[in-house]
């Protein structure tokens, strides 16, 4: 749906604020430029704290809906949930944000000024903040953002529901440790190909509100300092409209890590002449001196001030009451019914079958006695809610929604079988202490389902993570502390295994691929998530997510982690086989392809590329299909096929459907070494499917893709 902002109405805005910043004085619109702005009550302007969290559900604010997090979302590859879930999420935190007021509470994340999401590429597994993303793949990315961007900020003319925010500008994705100090190098061809489609589809397409810049340099500048990023790209170039944020801190390490200044001056003087217009942090306070040194003109501080307030209008905040139509949300509709009811689709959808040996899933269980359940993710609350979290007023833990869902009819007996990652779940015992007990369950069981992984502990972001691993970062990607040992005791068991992942990314489970019978991410699904993996293991929904990110066999095939060429990164330039390719995920039931046909093969007249394409469910079961579809270039340099549109279809049963696929020429431009796009004429390759068109997607589901030739 197209947002139909009335641009007069923000002209309006833009009207009153710049007036109101006329009567302040010089201390006041330095106060304004700071997250935890003050009142100033001479002028009708109340407290404002702009710091607020909504990355997967209103996060750090008591009660809301949890609902998976951001990378299990990308899982459904379905832009048209992206906005009712960010539909959800500002409804809630609209209706929070009226109860708040009237109490008079205008604490930190208690505003409408929401950070996400969090659209930087997951351009490396071992990346602790990577579940926050939407994956590796700049064309998915900028789907999901966009909508995500619009499901947040609502349709309505004259004001924005909730305002999103696209961060962090423009190239951030680890390591965490460095990057405070860090100098992410890129060449113009990644940036234009890689790092910035997703922020300039954000801003042309969705209109965000808020942008925030990173904690790293890229090409020397900081981000939260860069004249060439913040002001000639964002808003000469993009036509941004809104306001820019630095991230919490970020300024005060120009000087103190990056060390292109001398002192919190010359930071604040930095940030504010390259067009960061808010501080995340306490040093613009040094604005003040920074004018009377001459570093900062005056006027750059109101302009500043002029675009926050300008936003601040655009929510609403400076009407009466009752004028705004989402001041009637009343705070009911938070945590209701018809929430969770969207949570568990949302964690339904998110869920990626991976192996289904000899179809053991979905289980019966009119034909079990007992399940084994073990592993220290089975009853973890922590499991599900990945980081950035609201609280749930209930956590279903997939043991829980295992139990409540076979009842009284099948026995569960359940074993945490070993630490997360320590070798041994009590300090005063002996390592490997349950694993006589996962024999005992295991010896005991018809089928065993072991719920293993990861959670926001062991990935996530620097000082937030808490972890014993590095700043938030994965060391690697094995399964950590003692769980691939447990998983070969069940093995040994000669009972089938069904593994269940919940992690927010790519792991290195080789072993479990052979070995394992069946295998299911679940990435942190959410409150609802035991009940949405029960529900997929029993039948009562059938898998259909798709990984956005690609599972590699080791780290040993990676570049170095510091390294932001993509060459040798993502499904897009990699040149070793995948272990679980991108876009890849099964189903239950299986469709096949006919019936194409290339309708027309030129642009000629500004016309797009349009195919035909018959989908049939050749299964016993209703699905929905993930329509995928991929171009190539021949082209020396190129990338490997690139995802250029995703198309969801949902079919009963031997039910057949004909879609119609257009492309539209930037699909087939790739960036020069100047990184502008370009149309190259030669051969181009069209692959339409369920799947990438490599080899190993094509020897895990058994299936081609269909295949197109043209010649532009």
């Amino acid at each position: 749906m197209e947002v139909m902002r009335n641009q007069k109405k923000r002209e309006e805005y833009r009207a009153r604020a710049k007036a109101l910043v006329e009567q302040m004085t010089l201390e006041e619109k330095v106060s304004q430029t700071l997250y935890q702005s003050p009142a100033i009550e001479r002028l009708g302007i109340k407290a404002y704290n702009w710091w607020n969290e909504a990355l997967h559900g209103v996060a750090r604010a008591g009660t809301a809906t949890v609902f998976p997090q951001a990378i299990g979302m990308a899982a459904t590859f379905d832009e048209n949930l992206l906005e009712r879930v960010g539909d959800a999420v500002s409804t809630e935190a609209r209706a929070k944000f009226n109860m708040q007021q009237r109490g008079g509470d205008f604490d930190i994340y208690k505003g409408l000024t929401m950070w996400a999401p969090n659209i930087n590429i997951f351009r490396d597994p071992r990346w602790g903040r990577g579940h926050e993303t939407f994956g590796e793949d700049p064309y998915l990315t900028s789907r999901l953002g966009v909508r995500y961007i619009e499901g947040l900020q609502g349709h309505d003319e004259n004001y924005l529901k909730v305002a999103a925010c696209a961060k962090h500008f423009a190239v951030h994705s680890g390591p965490e440790s460095l990057r405070h100090s860090f100098d992410a190098v890129v060449s113009k061809k990644d940036l234009g190909e890689t790092y910035l489609p997703a922020f300039e589809a954000c801003v042309k397409e969705a209109k965000v509100e808020t942008v925030m810049g990173a904690y790293n340099r890229t090409n020397g500048e900081p981000c939260c300092g860069s004249y060439h990023l913040l002001t000639e790209l964002l808003r000469n170039t993009w036509g941004f409209a809104g306001h820019v944020t630095s991230d919490c801190g970020a300024i005060k390490d120009f000087h103190e890590h990056h060390m292109v200044t001398s002192n919190p001056v010359e930071s604040v003087a930095l940030a504010m002449n390259s067009g960061c217009d808010l501080n995340c942090g306490n040093l613009y306070l040094y604005l003040k001196q920074a004018v009377e040194q001459g570093l900062v003109k005056e006027e750059c501080i109101d302009e500043a001030v002029t675009r926050l307030l300008t936003s601040r209008m655009m929510l609403g905040a400076f009407e009466k009451t009752g004028n705004n139509p989402y001041d009637a949300i009343p705070y009911t509709i938070v945590d209701s019914p018809e929430m969770r009811q969207l949570n568990l689709s949302v964690s339904e959808q998110s869920i990626v079958l991976l192996k289904n040996n000899n179809h053991i899933l979905p289980l019966d269980k009119t034909k079990l006695h007992t399940i084994g359940v073990i592993g220290p993710n089975a009853n973890s609350r922590n499991a599900l809610i990945g980081n950035y979290e609201g609280t749930a007023s209930r956590y279903v833990t997939v043991l829980e929604g295992i139990m409540d869902y076979v009842g009284d009819d099948v026995r569960v007996l359940y074993s945490e079988g070993c630490h997360l990652y320590k070798d041994r779940t009590s300090g005063l015992a002996m390592r490997n202490d349950r694993e006589a007990e996962v024999r005992g369950v295991c010896e005991e069981s018809d089928v065993v389902i072991a719920v293993m992984g990861l959670d926001a502990t062991l990935e996530g972001e620097e000082g937030d993570a808490g972890n014993e691993y590095g700043s938030g970062d994965k060391p690697n990607l094995n399964l950590p502390g003692l769980q691939h040992d447990i998983l070969k005791v069940a093995k040994e068991s000669n009972k089938p295994v069904i593994l269940v992942l919940l992690s927010g990314s790519a792991m290195s489970i080789a072993w479990e691929e052979d070995q394992l019978d069946a295998i299911i991410e679940g990435w942190y699904p959410g409150a609802q998530g035991g009940n949405a993996i029960a529900r997929i293991l029993f039948g009562e929904a059938n898998p259909q997510g798709k990984l956005p990110v690609t599972f590699y066999r080791s780290t040993e095939e990676l570049p170095a982690f510091e390294e932001y060429s993509m060459w040798g990164r993502t499904y897009r330039y990699m040149e070793n086989e995948a272990l679980f390719p991108f876009g890849f995920g099964l189903s239950y039931t299986t469709f096949s392809y006919g019936n194409a046909k290339l309708l027309s093969e030129t642009f000629e007249d500004g016309q797009e590329i349009r195919c035909k394409i018959c989908v049939k469910n050749t299964g016993g079961m209703k699905g929905i299909e993930t329509i995928q579809t991929y171009i190539g270039a021949e082209l020396e340099g190129a990338p490997n096929p690139q995802l250029k549109r995703i198309d969801k279809v949902s079919l009963l049963a031997g039910e057949e459907k004909t879609i119609e696929i257009s492309l539209k020429k930037e699909l087939f431009m790739l960036c020069n070494e100047a990184g502008e796009k370009v149309l190259n004429p030669g051969v181009y390759h069209i692959y339409i499917g369920g799947s990438q068109p490599d080899a190993r997607s094509r020897k895990l589901t058994g299936q081609d893709v269909l295949h197109f030739i043209v010649r532009l």
